[in-house]
């Protein structure tokens, strides 16, 4: 018995580490897209990322034919999610910026729009498969993911340069 356990134990181990071997590297991108940190300094992604697949492997023998890929990923959405709830507190929390790195090109979204963007654009989830995993209504995912397209396409410019040798009247 104790050997069937073990034999068990070890194949278990195997699969998962192979699911990770394949997986981690995109989950990590994700993560980072996400949290818009800087690849080579995203200490939030990371640590979203192993609770995901810590997640994951503790469920891995309820999978049953689920796809673990899809599981790791909607748990690392759900935690993006709650972590931008509690860290701003409370209703619209998500609309609130976190800390992205002043560098990326996602900084400019608040996480709810990074959020959505990452699942329909990168992952290429359906909205009404992020409407489901959010829980808003797909109009909402699609007005998000919208918004979120315009500002990344087209940035707010920056103020108007000053003419030389123009002097500003007082007011």
């Amino acid at each position: 018995m104790r050997e069937r356990r073990s034999a068990q134990d070890a194949r278990r181990a195997r699969e998962f580490e192979a699911f990770v071997a394949g997986a981690a590297g995109r989950l990590l991108h994700a993560a980072t897209l996400l949290t818009a940190e800087s690849p080579d300094d995203n200490p939030r992604a990371r640590r979203l990322l192993t609770l995901a697949l810590s997640h994951t492997y503790a469920s891995w023998d309820r999978l049953r034919g689920e796809d673990p890929y899809d599981r790791a990923r909607q748990d690392l959405a759900g935690r993006f999610a709650r972590s931008a709830w509690h860290q701003y507190g409370g209703p619209g929390a998500l609309g609130r910026s976190s800390r992205p790195h002043p560098g990326s090109p996602l900084a400019r979204l608040t996480p709810q729009e990074r959020l959505i963007l990452v699942l329909r654009l990168y992952e290429g989830v359906a909205e009404e498969q992020a409407a489901a995993l959010l829980g808003i209504p797909v109009e909402r995912v699609r007005a998000i993911y919208a918004r979120a397209m315009t500002t990344l396409l087209h940035p707010p410019r920056g103020p108007a340069p000053a003419l030389a040798g123009t002097k500003v009247a007082p007011s």
